[in-house]
């Protein structure tokens, strides 16, 4: 008998209506927009929403509105000439406290937002945005190594007596001067057990050592810091909130970052270059401001200069702890004197070292180094030329007063936005190396759309000739039909945009395959019923064996597609993970349609009690 339980209809209903609910927010199109985020010493409030709203209107730019979004303020325009012209005077207006970045603004209503029902993300193909090649400086990656290995030498020979008077990195690796050249051997065996991967080798003179990287450490290095870096660069774009980045490598020290929907290099420099860190080293004896003076600076420190006041300071070169030791960093305000400060969670390893050091030292003095790196480019002989501007001042100079080790906040900073974004680089991490912009492209929304217009016209124009063509060969199971694969292609739009996945141009190709694949099941249910009903069954009859016998050949066809698109998604990258996600999706909501769904009209149409004489099919 043709039946279709009313579960089954109460169930296809609320679907209807989710799938549409969450496919509603891809009707709105997003507004172009320019945002304005503040650097050191800038504040996003209300004064400077009154200064870009003066300036906007004094130059007859018009816009849609001006609201503050996170801790930005934001812009929206109405077209792409209109927001290139307000990025230019926002930018000569604010000044350096901020960075002014073109970008695009959801215009979904607040309903709809407030019920996670947001738009399909899109890729940088069919949004716009910025790609860009970093290149890892291997150069760098290997000096912080080395700078590791000098410090465990020296605590290695400082352990176990030995005396010395110099470890030092060189060209040729690192160089080690011995006091007693008899010690040699016991040297190079202590190194070879405790540090494995050094390369242990006789200097020019008794007494001397060269201790150079294995062929084998010097890959493992640059593979951990590309990796590190990968990974640091990946947490860095989330907690700053940029849509469905890509981060991944490319050869052997090089990644590929692309920004969805950012349009301006200066904003995504920004994200991608701007480096803090902080270091914690305790003070050395000596007179700073001679040394500043004579250049005469103690074998054992560095020479720092105090933010602000530009006081000469000399701190140990050996690093108490680091940045990358943080297990967490939250901005605050210092309870006793109400400045801003970073409230800092250190892992047990350094929270111990602190801890060992604060013991032994209460009374001396420490000094909180900040490490900002920022990428530069300047235009000499009409060749750009790229460098990273490096700032190491001493934000922090204080007496220890009391012992404490894995937590404990840092003080000295500028203002509460500087403590904030402090924190949230602290949180993302900090990179094992350098990185270098070596490419950088921005896809223009205005391609993108383009991209989505000609992508949309192949499946509308496909969509449309399927549809007719069931009508015209199967008759009233046509329009059977047609209900599903319309009801198909709203499920796959609401799916992707509920789960948060990305619409690439190869997933608008997954998409128009997924109406192929949706094709053949109904075409194999179609041919089945007109076998049916030639084998002179009744029409109910026919259509329900119709089902029956089509729906274990769909299950079988579809599940190997779909085994191969986990396949897709599980080893490939980029476009390929974006067309596998999408033919996944249809598959299964491909299934659910024509077997289910399509079953249930039919049944509306011909079921029940009613006397059926002829099928149209």
């Amino acid at each position: 008998m043709l039946e279709y339980a009313r579960w089954k209809y109460v169930v296809a209903v609320l679907v209807l209506i989710i799938a549409t609910i969450y496919s509603l927010p891809n009707l709105f199109p997003q507004d172009t927009a320019v945002q304005i985020s503040a650097t050191r010493g800038g504040v996003v409030d209300e004064a400077l929403k009154e200064r870009v709203h003066g300036v906007l209107e004094r130059s007859q730019i018009e816009f849609k509105a001006i609201e503050f979004d996170n801790n930005n303020l934001l812009v929206r325009l109405a077209d792409p000439n209109t927001q290139i012209r307000a990025a230019d005077t926002i930018r000569g207006e604010v000044g350096q406290g901020y960075v002014v970045a073109l970008n695009l603004a959801s215009t979904v209503p607040d309903w709809l937002t407030r019920i996670g029902a947001d738009p399909m993300l899109l890729g940088l193909d069919l949004q716009g945005g910025v790609h860009f090649l970093m290149e890892v400086d291997q150069k760098a990656a290997l000096e912080t190594r080395e700078v590791g290995f000098v410090d465990d030498i020296r605590a290695l020979l400082r352990d176990n007596r030995i005396g010395y008077s110099a470890v030092d990195r060189t060209a040729n690796g690192i160089l080690i001067r011995l006091r007693e050249a008899s010690d040699r051997n016991a040297v190079a065996g202590l190194i070879g057990r405790e540090v494995p991967q050094l390369l242990i080798e006789d200097g020019s003179e008794p007494g001397v050592l060269m201790a150079q990287l294995r062929e084998t450490e010097l890959k493992t290095i640059i593979d951990n810091a590309v990796e590190q870096n990968i990974g640091t660069l990946r947490n860095r774009i989330n907690e700053l909130g940029v849509a469905d980045p890509v981060v991944q490598r490319q050869g052997t020290n090089r990644i590929v970052v692309q920004l969805p929907g950012v349009q301006d290099t200066a904003q995504a420099k920004k994200i991608l270059g701007a480096t803090a860190t902080l270091e914690y080293r305790a003070a050395v004896d000596g007179n700073a401001f001679d040394a500043a003076q004579s250049g005469r600076i103690p074998s054992d420190a560095r020479l720092y200069y105090e933010r602000g006041t530009n006081r000469p300071i000399l701190l140990s070169r050996r690093i108490i702890a680091s940045g990358d030791q943080l297990v967490d960093a939250r901005s605050g305000f210092d309870p006793q004197s109400g400045s801003p400060m970073v409230s800092v969670t250190l892992n047990a390893a350094a929270g111990a070292r602190m801890n060992e050091f604060t013991r032994d030292n209460v009374g001396r003095f420490m000094g909180v180094v900040y490490i900002e790196r920022l990428p530069e480019s300047r235009i000499v002989d009409g060749e750009e030329i790229r460098t990273t501007r490096v700032t190491e001042e001493v934000i922090n100079y204080a007496r220890i007063n009391g012992v404490f080790g894995r937590k404990f906040q840092t003080t000295g900073l500028g203002s509460s936005s500087e403590a904030a974004e402090l924190a949230l680089l602290l949180r993302a991490g900090s990179l094992a190396a350098p990185v270098d912009i070596v490419e950088e492209r921005i896809i223009g929304p205005s391609l993108g759309k383009e991209n989505i217009e000609r992508g949309w016209t192949a499946v509308s124009y496909a969509f449309i000739f399927v549809l007719v063509f069931f009508i015209f060969y199967y008759k009233m199971f046509g329009i059977v039909t047609n209900i599903a694969l319309m009801f198909n292609l709203l499920l796959v739009v609401a799916a992707m945009s509920l789960i948060g996945a990305t619409l690439t141009l190869p997933g608008l190709a997954g998409i128009a395959l997924t109406v192929g694949l949706s094709v053949d099941a109904n075409v194999l249910i179609n041919e089945r019923i007109r076998e049916e009903l030639r084998r002179g069954l009744p029409p109910q009859a026919a259509i329900a064996e119709g089902y029956d016998k089509a729906s274990g050949t769909i299950w079988d066809a579809n599940v190997t597609a779909l085994l191969a698109g986990v396949a897709l998604f599980a080893f490939g990258t980029g476009p390929v993970k974006g067309f596998a996600v999408t033919l996944c999706l249809g598959i299964l909501t491909s299934i659910y349609t024509a077997v289910s769904v399509s079953r249930g009209v039919a049944t509306l149409i011909y079921g029940g009690r009613r006397k059926i004489k002829r099928v149209l099919v």
